[in-house]
Protein backbone atom coordinates (compact mmCIF):
# COMPACT_ATOMS: atom_id res chain seq x y z
CA UNK A 1 0.00 0.00 0.00
CA UNK A 2 1.34 3.30 -0.41
CA UNK A 3 0.35 6.22 1.62
CA UNK A 4 0.77 10.50 1.22
CA UNK A 5 1.73 12.27 4.47
CA UNK A 6 1.53 16.40 5.02
CA UNK A 7 3.63 17.85 7.18
CA UNK A 8 5.17 21.02 8.50
CA UNK A 9 8.89 20.97 7.49
CA UNK A 10 10.79 20.43 10.34
CA UNK A 11 15.10 18.90 10.84
CA UNK A 12 14.43 14.83 11.46
CA UNK A 13 10.07 14.51 10.97
CA UNK A 14 10.92 12.23 8.03
CA UNK A 15 12.39 10.17 10.52
CA UNK A 16 9.97 10.51 12.99
CA UNK A 17 7.96 9.43 10.36
CA UNK A 18 9.72 6.25 9.09
CA UNK A 19 10.48 5.32 12.95
CA UNK A 20 6.57 4.34 13.65
CA UNK A 21 6.18 2.32 10.34
CA UNK A 22 9.08 0.50 12.02
CA UNK A 23 7.79 0.02 15.27
CA UNK A 24 5.16 -1.99 13.16
CA UNK A 25 7.24 -3.69 11.18
CA UNK A 26 6.16 -3.02 8.05
CA UNK A 27 8.50 -3.13 5.30
CA UNK A 28 9.33 0.35 3.02
CA UNK A 29 10.66 -0.05 0.14
CA UNK A 30 10.13 3.28 -1.53
CA UNK A 31 10.35 6.91 0.29
CA UNK A 32 9.68 10.57 -1.55
CA UNK A 33 10.49 13.36 0.24
CA UNK A 34 9.22 16.78 -0.96
CA UNK A 35 8.38 18.79 1.67
CA UNK A 36 5.59 19.51 2.88
CA UNK A 37 5.08 15.97 1.65
CA UNK A 38 6.57 12.44 2.25
CA UNK A 39 5.22 9.38 -0.53
CA UNK A 40 5.70 5.56 1.61
CA UNK A 41 5.84 2.57 -0.45
CA UNK A 42 4.75 -0.64 2.24
CA UNK A 43 3.28 -3.61 0.40
CA UNK A 44 2.76 -4.87 3.87
CA UNK A 45 0.25 -2.45 5.08
CA UNK A 46 -3.46 -3.78 5.15
CA UNK A 47 -5.75 -1.41 4.28
CA UNK A 48 -7.69 -2.00 7.79
CA UNK A 49 -5.10 -0.99 9.56
CA UNK A 50 -4.56 2.23 7.71
CA UNK A 51 -6.77 4.17 10.19
CA UNK A 52 -4.89 3.16 13.19
CA UNK A 53 -1.56 4.19 11.54
CA UNK A 54 -2.65 7.56 10.28
CA UNK A 55 -4.24 8.08 14.14
CA UNK A 56 -0.20 7.10 14.99
CA UNK A 57 1.55 9.06 13.15
CA UNK A 58 -0.76 12.36 13.48
CA UNK A 59 1.00 12.26 17.06
CA UNK A 60 4.16 13.16 15.83
CA UNK A 61 4.01 17.15 15.66
CA UNK A 62 3.70 18.72 12.30
CA UNK A 63 2.15 15.92 10.89
CA UNK A 64 -1.32 17.32 9.47
CA UNK A 65 -2.70 14.31 7.39
CA UNK A 66 -2.39 10.35 6.13
CA UNK A 67 -3.97 9.51 3.18
CA UNK A 68 -4.02 6.56 0.41
CA UNK A 69 -2.46 7.22 -2.84
CA UNK A 70 -2.27 4.70 -6.33
CA UNK A 71 1.06 5.65 -6.88
CA UNK A 72 4.22 7.29 -5.82
CA UNK A 73 5.00 10.75 -8.15
CA UNK A 74 8.08 9.48 -8.62
CA UNK A 75 7.03 6.33 -10.29
CA UNK A 76 3.99 8.17 -12.17
CA UNK A 77 6.84 10.27 -13.53
CA UNK A 78 9.05 7.56 -14.76
CA UNK A 79 5.59 5.75 -16.41
CA UNK A 80 5.07 8.77 -18.10
CA UNK A 81 8.53 9.46 -19.36
CA UNK A 82 8.57 5.68 -20.66
CA UNK A 83 5.18 6.28 -22.78
CA UNK A 84 6.57 9.73 -23.91
CA UNK A 85 9.50 8.26 -25.01
CA UNK A 86 7.66 5.39 -26.85
CA UNK A 87 5.64 7.33 -28.50
CA UNK A 88 8.25 9.53 -30.03
CA UNK A 89 8.34 9.00 -33.72
CA UNK A 90 12.44 10.44 -34.00
CA UNK A 91 14.79 8.29 -32.15
CA UNK A 92 16.15 9.62 -29.04
CA UNK A 93 19.38 9.40 -26.63
CA UNK A 94 19.91 10.58 -23.26
CA UNK A 95 23.99 10.70 -22.60
CA UNK A 96 25.72 11.36 -19.78
CA UNK A 97 28.60 13.63 -19.04
CA UNK A 98 31.28 11.38 -20.46
CA UNK A 99 28.87 10.84 -23.63
CA UNK A 100 27.74 7.10 -22.76
CA UNK A 101 24.04 5.89 -23.49
CA UNK A 102 21.41 6.44 -20.29
CA UNK A 103 18.69 6.34 -21.97
CA UNK A 104 17.20 5.21 -25.34
CA UNK A 105 13.61 5.59 -27.05
CA UNK A 106 12.02 2.49 -29.19
CA UNK A 107 12.82 4.24 -32.04
CA UNK A 108 16.47 4.74 -31.51
CA UNK A 109 16.36 1.17 -30.32
CA UNK A 110 14.39 0.18 -33.56
CA UNK A 111 16.75 1.92 -35.98
CA UNK A 112 19.90 0.42 -34.35
CA UNK A 113 18.56 -2.92 -34.39
CA UNK A 114 19.06 -4.03 -30.71
CA UNK A 115 17.34 -3.88 -27.55
CA UNK A 116 16.74 -0.46 -25.51
CA UNK A 117 18.76 -2.14 -22.90
CA UNK A 118 22.01 -2.92 -24.95
CA UNK A 119 22.18 1.01 -25.90
CA UNK A 120 22.79 1.56 -22.26
CA UNK A 121 26.12 2.51 -21.38
CA UNK A 122 27.14 2.34 -25.48
CA UNK A 123 29.55 5.26 -26.10
CA UNK A 124 27.97 8.10 -28.32
CA UNK A 125 30.89 7.97 -31.11
CA UNK A 126 31.02 4.35 -31.02
CA UNK A 127 27.06 3.68 -31.99
CA UNK A 128 27.38 5.87 -35.03
CA UNK A 129 31.12 5.11 -35.95
CA UNK A 130 32.78 8.29 -35.50
CA UNK A 131 35.58 7.82 -32.56
CA UNK A 132 35.99 11.55 -32.67
CA UNK A 133 32.42 12.31 -32.05
CA UNK A 134 32.05 12.03 -28.27
CA UNK A 135 35.10 13.95 -27.82
CA UNK A 136 33.80 16.82 -29.82
CA UNK A 137 30.86 17.06 -27.81
CA UNK A 138 32.17 16.63 -24.32
CA UNK A 139 34.70 19.38 -25.21
CA UNK A 140 32.32 21.82 -26.71
CA UNK A 141 29.85 21.30 -23.66
CA UNK A 142 27.30 19.49 -25.96
CA UNK A 143 27.07 22.39 -28.00
CA UNK A 144 27.24 21.27 -31.83
CA UNK A 145 25.48 22.43 -34.59
CA UNK A 146 23.18 20.00 -36.85
CA UNK A 147 25.35 17.59 -38.27
CA UNK A 148 24.63 14.73 -39.77
CA UNK A 149 25.39 10.97 -38.67
CA UNK A 150 24.91 7.16 -40.47
CA UNK A 151 23.03 4.68 -37.85
CA UNK A 152 23.46 1.08 -39.00
CA UNK A 153 23.28 2.37 -42.46
CA UNK A 154 20.66 5.17 -42.50
CA UNK A 155 21.84 8.89 -42.96
CA UNK A 156 20.08 11.30 -39.91
CA UNK A 157 20.96 14.70 -38.74
CA UNK A 158 21.85 14.29 -35.30
CA UNK A 159 20.73 17.56 -33.14
CA UNK A 160 21.87 17.73 -29.75
CA UNK A 161 20.39 20.15 -26.28
CA UNK A 162 22.77 20.23 -23.22
CA UNK A 163 21.48 19.38 -20.46
CA UNK A 164 22.98 22.08 -17.58
CA UNK A 165 23.18 22.18 -14.35
CA UNK A 166 25.98 23.52 -12.89
CA UNK A 167 28.18 22.61 -15.54
CA UNK A 168 27.27 20.26 -18.89
CA UNK A 169 25.58 16.95 -17.26
CA UNK A 170 25.36 15.43 -20.66
CA UNK A 171 22.90 16.03 -23.46
CA UNK A 172 19.56 14.68 -25.27
CA UNK A 173 20.42 13.81 -28.94
CA UNK A 174 17.38 13.61 -31.03
CA UNK A 175 18.00 11.84 -34.52
CA UNK A 176 15.52 13.22 -37.47
CA UNK A 177 15.54 11.32 -40.75
CA UNK A 178 15.81 13.07 -44.41
CA UNK A 179 11.95 12.69 -44.97
CA UNK A 180 10.91 14.43 -41.21
CA UNK A 181 13.52 17.15 -42.22
CA UNK A 182 11.43 17.80 -45.36
CA UNK A 183 8.18 17.74 -43.50
CA UNK A 184 8.90 20.34 -41.24
CA UNK A 185 10.53 22.35 -44.50
CA UNK A 186 7.09 21.69 -45.87
CA UNK A 187 5.46 23.14 -43.04
CA UNK A 188 7.58 26.48 -42.83
CA UNK A 189 7.70 26.94 -46.62
CA UNK A 190 4.39 26.27 -47.41
CA UNK A 191 2.53 27.40 -43.70
CA UNK A 192 -1.07 28.12 -44.53
CA UNK A 193 -0.65 27.82 -47.97
CA UNK A 194 -3.94 26.01 -48.32
CA UNK A 195 -5.34 25.93 -45.15
CA UNK A 196 -7.82 23.32 -44.46
CA UNK A 197 -9.35 23.11 -48.01
CA UNK A 198 -8.64 19.91 -51.02
CA UNK A 199 -5.76 22.34 -52.56
CA UNK A 200 -8.05 23.46 -55.68
CA UNK A 201 -10.01 26.51 -53.34
CA UNK A 202 -6.67 28.84 -53.60
CA UNK A 203 -7.23 28.40 -57.59
CA UNK A 204 -9.56 31.67 -58.06
CA UNK A 205 -11.63 31.67 -61.44
CA UNK A 206 -14.78 30.72 -62.58
CA UNK A 207 -13.98 30.78 -66.38
CA UNK A 208 -15.05 28.06 -68.62
CA UNK A 209 -11.06 27.71 -69.23
CA UNK A 210 -10.21 27.77 -65.51
CA UNK A 211 -13.01 25.14 -64.93
CA UNK A 212 -12.16 22.95 -67.31
CA UNK A 213 -8.77 22.87 -65.76
CA UNK A 214 -9.90 22.03 -62.22
CA UNK A 215 -11.91 19.35 -63.69
CA UNK A 216 -8.51 17.87 -65.32
CA UNK A 217 -6.58 18.58 -62.51
CA UNK A 218 -8.29 16.63 -60.14
CA UNK A 219 -8.80 13.34 -62.09
CA UNK A 220 -4.61 13.72 -62.55
CA UNK A 221 -4.35 14.35 -59.02
CA UNK A 222 -5.08 11.45 -57.94
CA UNK A 223 -2.00 9.36 -59.78
CA UNK A 224 0.61 8.20 -59.33
CA UNK A 225 2.46 8.89 -62.86
CA UNK A 226 4.49 12.26 -63.34
CA UNK A 227 2.80 15.08 -64.16
CA UNK A 228 3.63 18.21 -66.57
CA UNK A 229 2.21 21.50 -66.40
CA UNK A 230 2.44 23.72 -69.44
CA UNK A 231 1.62 27.54 -69.30
CA UNK A 232 3.00 31.10 -70.40
CA UNK A 233 5.04 32.76 -67.31
CA UNK A 234 2.94 33.97 -64.60
CA UNK A 235 0.08 31.61 -65.35
CA UNK A 236 0.21 30.17 -61.74
CA UNK A 237 1.69 26.69 -62.38
CA UNK A 238 3.71 26.02 -59.25
CA UNK A 239 -0.12 26.87 -57.55
CA UNK A 240 -1.58 24.28 -60.06
CA UNK A 241 1.38 21.73 -58.68
CA UNK A 242 1.03 22.16 -55.21
CA UNK A 243 -2.90 21.83 -55.65
CA UNK A 244 -2.59 18.86 -57.54
CA UNK A 245 -0.34 17.78 -54.06
CA UNK A 246 -3.19 18.89 -52.11
CA UNK A 247 -5.70 16.61 -53.52
CA UNK A 248 -3.22 13.60 -53.92
CA UNK A 249 -3.11 10.41 -51.66
CA UNK A 250 0.87 12.35 -50.76
CA UNK A 251 -1.03 15.23 -49.27
CA UNK A 252 0.36 14.40 -45.92
CA UNK A 253 3.88 14.53 -46.64
CA UNK A 254 6.48 17.00 -48.17
CA UNK A 255 6.00 19.41 -51.28
CA UNK A 256 9.25 20.68 -52.10
CA UNK A 257 10.17 22.67 -55.37
CA UNK A 258 13.39 23.39 -57.34
CA UNK A 259 13.24 26.22 -59.84
CA UNK A 260 15.83 24.60 -62.14
CA UNK A 261 16.76 28.13 -64.49
CA UNK A 262 17.28 29.64 -60.75
CA UNK A 263 20.14 27.89 -59.66
CA UNK A 264 23.47 26.67 -61.65
CA UNK A 265 24.33 23.26 -62.82
CA UNK A 266 26.65 22.27 -59.96
CA UNK A 267 24.26 23.39 -57.06
CA UNK A 268 20.79 22.49 -58.73
CA UNK A 269 22.32 18.99 -58.38
CA UNK A 270 23.57 18.82 -55.40
CA UNK A 271 20.22 20.45 -54.06
CA UNK A 272 17.89 17.45 -55.74
CA UNK A 273 20.73 14.66 -55.39
CA UNK A 274 22.30 15.97 -51.59
CA UNK A 275 25.79 15.43 -51.06
CA UNK A 276 28.53 12.96 -49.47
CA UNK A 277 30.74 14.09 -46.86
CA UNK A 278 33.67 15.09 -48.38
CA UNK A 279 32.26 15.84 -51.27
CA UNK A 280 33.51 19.11 -52.40
CA UNK A 281 35.14 22.40 -50.44
CA UNK A 282 32.82 23.58 -48.21
CA UNK A 283 30.64 21.13 -48.45
CA UNK A 284 28.59 20.77 -44.81
CA UNK A 285 30.03 18.59 -42.81
CA UNK A 286 28.46 15.21 -42.34
CA UNK A 287 26.73 15.52 -45.84
CA UNK A 288 23.38 17.14 -46.55
CA UNK A 289 20.37 15.38 -48.09
CA UNK A 290 18.62 16.63 -51.35
CA UNK A 291 15.32 17.15 -52.23
CA UNK A 292 14.59 13.86 -53.38
CA UNK A 293 15.30 12.74 -50.09
CA UNK A 294 13.59 15.06 -47.99
CA UNK A 295 10.38 14.36 -49.80
CA UNK A 296 10.01 11.11 -49.31
CA UNK A 297 6.81 9.98 -49.66
CA UNK A 298 5.88 13.34 -51.28
CA UNK A 299 6.27 15.57 -54.42
CA UNK A 300 8.90 17.58 -55.77
CA UNK A 301 8.26 19.78 -58.42
CA UNK A 302 10.51 21.32 -61.10
CA UNK A 303 9.86 24.15 -62.12
CA UNK A 304 11.43 25.27 -65.51
CA UNK A 305 12.26 21.84 -66.46
CA UNK A 306 13.29 23.23 -69.91
CA UNK A 307 16.27 25.11 -68.03
CA UNK A 308 18.03 21.64 -66.75
CA UNK A 309 21.16 20.93 -67.88
CA UNK A 310 22.07 17.88 -70.09
CA UNK A 311 24.14 16.40 -67.33
CA UNK A 312 21.21 16.69 -64.55
CA UNK A 313 18.55 15.72 -67.18
CA UNK A 314 20.22 11.92 -67.65
CA UNK A 315 20.28 11.88 -63.91
CA UNK A 316 16.93 12.73 -63.36
CA UNK A 317 15.77 10.46 -66.17
CA UNK A 318 17.68 7.30 -64.45
CA UNK A 319 15.79 7.81 -61.21
CA UNK A 320 12.54 8.42 -62.70
CA UNK A 321 13.55 4.97 -64.39
CA UNK A 322 13.87 3.06 -60.91
CA UNK A 323 13.57 5.23 -58.10
CA UNK A 324 17.36 5.55 -57.22
CA UNK A 325 20.22 8.09 -57.37
CA UNK A 326 23.52 8.51 -55.65
CA UNK A 327 24.19 11.81 -54.04
CA UNK A 328 27.23 14.10 -55.07
CA UNK A 329 30.63 12.37 -54.36
CA UNK A 330 28.72 9.41 -52.75
CA UNK A 331 29.00 5.58 -53.83
CA UNK A 332 25.97 4.11 -52.20
CA UNK A 333 22.35 3.77 -53.92
CA UNK A 334 19.57 5.04 -52.25
CA UNK A 335 15.94 5.17 -53.83
CA UNK A 336 13.03 6.97 -52.63
CA UNK A 337 9.28 6.80 -53.09
CA UNK A 338 8.45 10.43 -54.98
CA UNK A 339 6.33 11.95 -57.52
CA UNK A 340 7.86 14.44 -60.42
CA UNK A 341 5.99 17.23 -61.26
CA UNK A 342 7.93 19.28 -63.95
CA UNK A 343 6.85 22.63 -65.17
CA UNK A 344 8.11 25.12 -67.99
CA UNK A 345 6.87 27.44 -70.18
CA UNK A 346 8.91 26.43 -73.23
CA UNK A 347 8.03 24.37 -75.99
CA UNK A 348 9.59 21.12 -74.81
CA UNK A 349 8.63 19.58 -78.20
CA UNK A 350 10.88 22.06 -80.37
CA UNK A 351 13.63 21.16 -77.55
CA UNK A 352 13.53 18.21 -78.56
CA UNK A 353 13.43 18.73 -82.16
CA UNK A 354 16.54 20.86 -81.69
CA UNK A 355 17.82 18.18 -79.42
CA UNK A 356 18.49 20.63 -76.27
CA UNK A 357 16.08 18.57 -74.45
CA UNK A 358 16.16 14.65 -74.06
CA UNK A 359 13.79 13.07 -75.74
CA UNK A 360 13.29 9.76 -73.52
CA UNK A 361 13.20 12.42 -70.31
CA UNK A 362 10.40 14.36 -72.77
CA UNK A 363 8.11 10.99 -72.27
CA UNK A 364 9.03 10.15 -68.79
CA UNK A 365 8.05 13.46 -68.15
CA UNK A 366 4.76 13.79 -70.39
CA UNK A 367 2.91 11.05 -69.19
CA UNK A 368 0.24 13.33 -67.48
CA UNK A 369 -0.09 16.83 -69.01
CA UNK A 370 -2.14 20.27 -67.55
CA UNK A 371 -2.18 23.09 -69.70
CA UNK A 372 -2.67 26.45 -67.43
CA UNK A 373 -4.31 29.14 -70.17
CA UNK A 374 -3.09 32.82 -70.19
CA UNK A 375 -4.99 35.44 -68.20
CA UNK A 376 -6.39 36.92 -71.97
CA UNK A 377 -8.04 33.40 -72.31
CA UNK A 378 -9.77 33.90 -69.39
CA UNK A 379 -11.03 37.46 -69.27
CA UNK A 380 -13.92 36.50 -66.67
CA UNK A 381 -11.56 35.94 -64.25
CA UNK A 382 -9.48 39.13 -64.61
CA UNK A 383 -11.93 41.85 -62.35
CA UNK A 384 -12.20 38.80 -59.65
CA UNK A 385 -8.94 38.01 -59.60
CA UNK A 386 -7.89 41.84 -59.31
CA UNK A 387 -10.60 42.37 -56.09
CA UNK A 388 -8.94 39.16 -54.50
CA UNK A 389 -5.36 41.06 -54.96
CA UNK A 390 -6.99 44.34 -54.12
CA UNK A 391 -8.23 42.98 -50.70
CA UNK A 392 -4.32 41.03 -50.02
CA UNK A 393 -2.51 44.07 -50.66
CA UNK A 394 -4.50 46.09 -48.44
CA UNK A 395 -4.09 43.44 -45.58
CA UNK A 396 -0.47 43.64 -46.35
CA UNK A 397 -0.38 47.95 -46.53
CA UNK A 398 -2.74 47.69 -42.82
CA UNK A 399 -5.38 49.73 -44.99
CA UNK A 400 -9.28 49.36 -45.70
CA UNK A 401 -9.29 47.44 -49.26
CA UNK A 402 -10.62 50.23 -52.53
CA UNK A 403 -12.57 49.57 -55.32
CA UNK A 404 -12.55 49.59 -58.61
CA UNK A 405 -13.50 52.77 -60.67
CA UNK A 406 -15.49 51.49 -63.80
CA UNK A 407 -12.70 53.22 -65.86
CA UNK A 408 -10.27 51.25 -63.88
CA UNK A 409 -12.29 48.24 -64.16
CA UNK A 410 -11.95 48.60 -67.98
CA UNK A 411 -8.70 49.67 -67.99
CA UNK A 412 -7.93 46.40 -66.89
CA UNK A 413 -10.03 44.10 -69.15
CA UNK A 414 -9.19 45.96 -71.77
CA UNK A 415 -5.39 44.96 -71.19
CA UNK A 416 -3.93 41.46 -72.30
CA UNK A 417 -1.54 40.96 -69.81
CA UNK A 418 1.55 39.47 -71.70
CA UNK A 419 2.92 38.82 -67.81
CA UNK A 420 -0.04 37.39 -66.84
CA UNK A 421 -1.95 36.68 -63.21
CA UNK A 422 1.88 37.42 -61.70
CA UNK A 423 1.84 40.75 -63.99
CA UNK A 424 -1.72 41.30 -62.68
CA UNK A 425 -0.94 40.93 -58.69
CA UNK A 426 1.86 43.10 -59.24
CA UNK A 427 0.08 45.98 -60.99
CA UNK A 428 -2.86 45.61 -58.22
CA UNK A 429 -0.30 45.56 -55.61
CA UNK A 430 1.76 48.78 -56.52
CA UNK A 431 -1.89 50.89 -57.36
CA UNK A 432 -2.60 50.23 -53.59
CA UNK A 433 0.22 51.17 -52.42
CA UNK A 434 0.65 53.54 -54.41
CA UNK A 435 -3.13 55.60 -54.40
CA UNK A 436 -4.48 57.44 -51.28
CA UNK A 437 -8.36 57.26 -51.64
CA UNK A 438 -10.61 54.33 -50.89
CA UNK A 439 -10.77 54.34 -54.89
CA UNK A 440 -8.37 52.69 -57.91
CA UNK A 441 -9.02 54.31 -61.39
CA UNK A 442 -7.34 54.16 -64.19
CA UNK A 443 -5.13 56.43 -63.58
CA UNK A 444 -3.60 54.74 -60.23
CA UNK A 445 -3.44 51.70 -62.41
CA UNK A 446 -1.23 53.51 -65.57
CA UNK A 447 0.75 55.24 -62.74
CA UNK A 448 1.81 51.36 -61.53
CA UNK A 449 2.88 50.65 -65.10
CA UNK A 450 -0.19 48.52 -66.73
CA UNK A 451 -0.10 48.78 -70.22
CA UNK A 452 -2.35 50.97 -72.26
CA UNK A 453 -4.34 48.62 -74.69
CA UNK A 454 -3.29 49.61 -77.96
CA UNK A 455 -6.49 51.22 -79.75
CA UNK A 456 -8.13 49.60 -83.36
CA UNK A 457 -5.88 52.34 -85.82
CA UNK A 458 -3.39 55.32 -85.51
CA UNK A 459 -6.09 57.74 -85.94
CA UNK A 460 -8.55 56.40 -83.21
CA UNK A 461 -5.58 56.42 -80.77
CA UNK A 462 -4.88 59.83 -81.85
CA UNK A 463 -8.70 60.89 -81.81
CA UNK A 464 -9.42 59.16 -78.11
CA UNK A 465 -6.75 58.81 -75.99
CA UNK A 466 -4.01 62.12 -76.38
CA UNK A 467 -6.41 65.16 -75.94
CA UNK A 468 -7.17 64.72 -72.04
CA UNK A 469 -8.60 62.63 -69.27
CA UNK A 470 -12.29 62.43 -70.52
CA UNK A 471 -10.94 61.36 -73.49
CA UNK A 472 -8.94 58.36 -72.22
CA UNK A 473 -11.34 57.22 -70.40
CA UNK A 474 -13.77 57.45 -73.47
CA UNK A 475 -11.43 55.56 -75.31
CA UNK A 476 -10.67 52.48 -72.44
CA UNK A 477 -14.49 52.52 -72.86
CA UNK A 478 -15.09 52.60 -76.45
CA UNK A 479 -12.66 49.78 -77.14
CA UNK A 480 -13.55 47.55 -74.26
CA UNK A 481 -17.13 47.57 -75.42
CA UNK A 482 -16.46 47.30 -78.80
CA UNK A 483 -14.33 44.31 -77.98
CA UNK A 484 -16.65 42.37 -75.65
CA UNK A 485 -20.16 43.28 -77.51
CA UNK A 486 -19.47 40.59 -80.24
CA UNK A 487 -18.93 37.78 -77.53
CA UNK A 488 -21.95 39.33 -75.74
CA UNK A 489 -24.12 40.80 -78.08
CA UNK A 490 -26.71 42.30 -75.40
CA UNK A 491 -26.78 44.87 -72.96
CA UNK A 492 -27.69 42.51 -69.96
CA UNK A 493 -25.62 39.84 -71.29
CA UNK A 494 -22.20 42.73 -71.55
CA UNK A 495 -23.52 44.27 -67.76
CA UNK A 496 -23.65 40.92 -66.19
CA UNK A 497 -19.81 40.08 -68.25
CA UNK A 498 -18.40 43.19 -66.62
CA UNK A 499 -20.55 43.50 -63.09
CA UNK A 500 -22.16 46.42 -63.09
CA UNK A 501 -25.70 47.91 -64.13
CA UNK A 502 -27.40 46.97 -67.00
CA UNK A 503 -28.91 50.74 -67.51
CA UNK A 504 -25.40 52.55 -67.68
CA UNK A 505 -24.19 49.49 -70.25
CA UNK A 506 -27.28 50.40 -72.13
CA UNK A 507 -26.47 53.93 -71.99
CA UNK A 508 -22.79 53.73 -72.91
CA UNK A 509 -23.95 51.49 -76.11
CA UNK A 510 -25.58 54.01 -77.47
CA UNK A 511 -23.28 56.93 -76.66
CA UNK A 512 -20.21 55.18 -78.76
CA UNK A 513 -22.79 53.73 -81.16
CA UNK A 514 -22.02 49.73 -80.70
CA UNK A 515 -23.07 47.86 -82.48
CA UNK A 516 -22.13 50.12 -85.60
CA UNK A 517 -25.11 50.99 -87.62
Amino acid sequence: MRIEVIFTDRVGIAHEILAVLAIRRLNVVGVEVDPPLIHIDAPGLDPAALPALANALRTIAGVRSVAAIDMLPGTRRRLHLDALLAALPDPVLAVDRAGRVVVASAAAAAVAGVPESRLAGLDLGALFGEPGLTAELTGGGFRMSGREVTLNGQPFLLEVTPIVDVEAAGAVVTLFTPSRLGERLDAIQNFDEFGSGGGFDRILGESPPVRALKARAARVAAMEAPLLILGETGTGKELIAHACHRASPRRDKPFLALNCAAVPENLAESELFGYAPGSFTGAQRGGKPGLLELAHGGTVFLDEIGEMSAYLQAKLLRFLNDGSFRRVGGEREQKVDVRVVSATHRSLEAMVADHSFREDLFYRLNVLTLDVPPLRERGGDILLLARHFIARAAAQARRPPGRLTPAASAALLANRWPGNVRQLENVIFRAVTMSDGGTLDAADLELAGAGMPAAEGPADQAENWADSWEDAVAGFERTLLRRLYPRFPSSRKLAARLATSHTMIANKLRKYGIPDR
